[in-house]
């Protein structure tokens, strides 16, 4: 897969549950999601989607399938964090980092954490 396309907010959703399970039935993820509980038919295209996107892949049980991630959860959090910092952020984690302190999204713990993890990685 060249790129990997962004999801919509009920693909995450699925793909969320499938990351946690490392992949599974459609009724595993119906079962896993908060109520109230989407149809099985709306679970199942959802997959299907994925699958077409290139996000999971399936195991034949007979008329079952079990799906399974093809891009870890990493992989799709890269993507993420690029297109929020390229596209909101001109691509500078300074702009980023002071959006959210501005923000009150990050307390001073936090900050002593991103400060630990950059004196580690001088």
């Amino acid at each position: 897969m060249d790129e990997i396309k962004e999801l919509t907010k009920a693909e995450e959703q699925i793909m969320q549950e499938l990351w946690d399970m490392e992949g599974g039935f459609v009724k595993d993820v119906i079962d896993k999601l908060p109520e109230p509980k989407p149809a099985y038919n709306t679970v199942s295209t959802i997959i299907r989607i994925l699958q077409t996107k290139g996000f999971v892949s399936h195991e034949a049980f007979g008329k079952s399938h079990r799906y399974i991630p093809t891009i870890s959860k990493e992989e799709y959090k890269k993507v993420v964090a690029d297109k929020l910092l390229n596209g909101y952020f001109d691509n500078s984690p300074k702009r980023m980092l002071s959006f959210f302190l501005e923000e009150n999204k990050l307390d001073v713990k936090e900050l002593d954490e991103i400060l630990a993890i950059i004196n580690r990685h001088k």
